[in-house]
């Protein structure tokens, strides 16, 4: 029960990097791709119908790290408490500055919106990976739980190596995501962006790979079971697929594709993590697991319950959301008194 609870923490974190994380990327090449507030308003729109629904899966993940493993909450929260919190008020300047910048018609009102807009997408994406990154390599706390570093401690090049390829993963699944939902200019300067930054994508996540043999231990649970190598190696294929389909002009795909690699990206490392949850990098013997961490057998059952009736029922409305607004945003669909 206690294995099938960490493959639902994973999976819960997988899903919300692969459709927040295309929000998050999104808001934050839009100053480099929108030349105009038409840009602007139109890069805000094709988020507008999503970005909110993709958050409760941050929302989902965090609480089933509060139910299930409570003693792994407690101890993260405690430790990486510094970039959580920052974390927390980037997402609610990036909530804040939607809702906002259309509400005074002043072009200082509305820079200043766009500007918390970026911070509060860029900030989170780059904490997030610092965050899984020394995740992976191990937090230094000790036999009390107490974290024995600061803030700068976790900005390791390890941990920067982590937030880099996750703002450039973000960045390319955003571009694309712009490439579906535009036309014109703008839709070309997504495409653009998106083939250029992919390059970089690339070398980074070969960084990250060789990086991570000597940083983490996340490589022995492929090399003591080799048929979960298909994982890696399935996230590569994504990977020169999203190129593939984007030479082709398939937006869907090449987002989908890019969508894909992001999912199966954040399972490498789960995957790799396993049993541990919360490892400590001061002594291996104090890390947190899905063994001595978790919630009663009986709690687990309960929520397994809650998990197998809700879980599908959001995915299949998520997916019809997604359906239900797959049109293009147009300059028309400014007029709208609904449009952002």
């Amino acid at each position: 029960m206690e294995t099938l609870w960490f493959g639902i923490w994973g999976l819960l974190w997988a899903i919300y990097f692969s459709l927040d994380g295309y929000d998050l990327g999104l808001a934050t090449l839009r100053p480099f791709i929108a030349k105009s507030d038409t840009d602007t308003r139109i890069i805000n729109n094709t988020m507008a119908p999503f970005w909110d629904g993709n958050e409760v899966w941050l929302i989902t993940a965090g609480g089933v790290t509060f139910a299930a493993f409570p003693t792994t909450y407690a101890v993260m929260f405690s430790t990486l408490y510094t970039p959580l919190l920052l974390i927390l008020f980037g997402l609610i300047f990036r909530g804040v500055a939607f809702e906002f910048r259309s509400k005074h018609d002043s072009d200082a009102w509305r820079k200043t919106w766009d500007v918390l807009q970026f911070i509060g997408s860029f900030g989170p994406a780059l904490l997030f990976g610092v965050a899984f990154a020394n995740i992976f390599q191990g937090i230094p706390f000790d036999e009390e739980n107490i974290f024995q570093g600061t803030l700068l401690t976790l900005l390791n090049p390890y941990g920067i190596a982590g937030g880099v390829l996750f703002v450039t993963m973000f960045l390319v699944t955003g571009a694309l995501w712009l490439a579906v939902k535009s036309v014109g200019p703008l839709h070309d300067r997504a495409v653009s962006a998106a083939s250029k930054i992919w390059v970089v994508w690339v070398l980074v996540a070969v960084v990250f790979l060789i990086f991570t043999w000597f940083a983490t231990p996340l490589w022995q649970n492929y090399l003591v079971h080799p048929w979960l190598l298909f994982v890696p190696l399935l996230t590569v294929a994504a990977l020169f697929a999203t190129r593939y389909l984007i030479a082709k002009e398939n937006w869907w795909g090449a987002w989908g594709a890019a969508t894909a690699t992001v999912f199966l990206t954040t399972a490498f490392g789960v995957i790799g993590l396993y049993p541990n949850l919360f490892p400590s990098s001061i002594d291996p013997g104090l890390s947190l697991t899905a063994f001595n961490s978790s919630s009663s057998i009986k709690t687990l059952k309960i929520m397994l319950i809650v998990v197998l009736l809700f879980v599908p029922l959001i995915i299949a409305y998520q997916g019809w959301v997604h359906f239900l607004f797959k049109e293009k945003i147009t300059e028309k669909d400014l007029e709208s008194d609904e449009a952002y």
